[in-house]
């Protein structure tokens, strides 16, 4: 069974999930990616290889769990969170800890195995980004869960662990540390100067011009001026929203063009990369809980991009200093300029 545990010395929390099997011969040599035989289990006609669908986009008068989605939805075989039960928070001595509670969902982006957000059509990734609010909302409806994790992990060097096109979806009993640090610093902004701090460094951004990437009406892709990785690239809504779910529909193609556009500079660029994204939006219970009472104002929502292209090493992990060998200034006018 899965259980949540609380670090003291961080008050971040770990996901100890020893239900997912890994046996210490699955830990190989770091580099070595093992592929495995067999069938993809996302493609068409496999249905019947994965959980029970939650949820697809499918062709007219076709049935779940069959052939005709083109967007589709099912449980992580894997999950890290289990859907059944209750949170329990407890403690133990000096140490708290949680049921892990939460949903864990995967989102098979599209019924070609070779396919990516480069080249597939952009109408379907923009009903990929469809499937990820649609997917965000009706998670949001359990009480138990707090926070809302859209992610995608792009090549073995990123975490994939199959090729065919897919993204995930995590809900949580808690808000992660990463989000929280976010989150105190853009309240203290807003307090000192009643400003959201996103916005102002998208002015500053838009002002300086050296480390914008991509611009459309709605949205802006830019490499943040401390950079913790080379070619890490964030979008943001020119739009103050704190909430990812609440995107106005007609935001939602050109978000999806904006995140298709850079995705292909990054691969143009860097030949075909590894890579995360993840989605950054504001937790589910703040209202009720009467934390972060301004964050409607001094939050926004955004996605970050993480090209795998040099490593995280023993300064990093211990000092918490990142060193990127690549000035963002630099980076940004390489993606402008599609490598040249």
């Amino acid at each position: 069974m899965s259980i949540l545990r609380k670090d003291p010395l961080s008050n971040g929390w770990v996901i100890i999930s020893p239900e997912r099997g890994l046996q210490t011969s699955d830990y190989g040599p770091v580099g070595t990616t093992v592929k495995k035989s067999g069938l993809c289990p996302f493609c068409p006609g496999h249905e019947s290889k994965t959980p029970h669908e939650i949820f697809a986009y499918r062709k007219e008068g076709t049935h779940a769990d069959q052939p005709g989605w083109w967007v589709r939805t099912i449980p992580n075989k894997a999950a890290a969170l289990r859907n059944e039960g209750h949170v329990g928070r407890r403690g133990k001595g000096i140490y708290d800890l949680m049921n892990a509670i939460g949903a864990h969902e995967i989102v098979i982006e599209g019924p070609d195995h070779v396919s990516n957000f480069t080249t597939i059509d952009p109408r379907l990734v923009e009903e990929i980004i469809r499937m990820h609010l649609d997917r965000m909302k009706n998670l949001r409806e359990d009480s138990r869960f707090r926070y809302i994790q859209i992610f995608k992990n792009y090549g073995s060097a990123a975490g994939a662990s199959l090729d065919h096109p897919h993204s995930q979806i995590i809900a949580l009993p808690i808000t992660p540390r990463w989000v929280k640090e976010e989150l105190g610093c853009t309240a203290q902004h807003f307090a000192r100067k009643e400003r959201c701090l996103f916005c102002d460094i998208l002015r500053q951004e838009l002002a300086d011009g050296e480390r914008l990437v991509f611009e459309n009406e709605h949205f802006v892709a830019f490499e943040p001026f401390a950079s913790k990785f080379p070619f890490e690239t964030w979008i943001i809504p020119k739009e103050h929203n704190a909430n990812f779910h609440t995107i106005p529909e007609e935001q939602i193609r050109p978000f999806a063009d904006a995140v298709r556009l850079t995705l292909s500079m990054l691969f143009h660029t860097l030949q075909d990369p590894p890579y995360n994204f993840i989605v950054h939006t504001a937790p589910l219970y703040y209202r009720k809980a009467n934390y972060w009472k301004t964050i409607d104002d001094d939050y926004h929502w955004h996605m970050e991009i993480i090209p795998r292209v040099t490593k995280v090493a023993g300064f990093e992990w211990g000092t918490g200093f990142y060193i990127n060998p690549t000035p963002p200034e630099e980076a940004a006018k390489y993606l402008r300029d599609g490598g040249k």
